[in-house]
């Protein structure tokens, strides 16, 4: 049922946050889970198991990517455009 939920796509809705179809996003930057709170705006309530089966989830990585980024000098690092390629998506914990 996650694998669904995490695959739907919506034709009046480019946003998944703007469907109310949409449950479940997946940040794979943090490699975190939430749910999505449908209120107009982008935001989700992490998640540390799945909903429908009870299956531990994997640990968010969001401190880690902001300790690493800190560690770098980046001081705000998600409104910091400089910061490297890599932490914008999952590259920089698939190494």
């Amino acid at each position: 049922m996650m694998e669904h939920q995490l695959s739907q796509k919506c034709d009046l809705h480019a946003n998944p946050f703007e469907c109310p179809d949409v449950l479940i996003h997946y940040s794979p930057q943090f490699d975190e889970f939430g749910l999505i709170v449908h209120d107009g705006g982008g935001s989700s309530i992490t998640i540390s198991f799945c909903p429908w089966c009870g299956r531990k989830l994997p640990e968010s990585k969001r401190e880690k990517w902001f300790d690493e980024l800190e560690a770098l000098g980046f001081d705000e690092p998600l409104f910091d455009e400089r910061i490297p390629e890599r932490y914008k998506s999952d590259a920089w914990y698939r190494f």
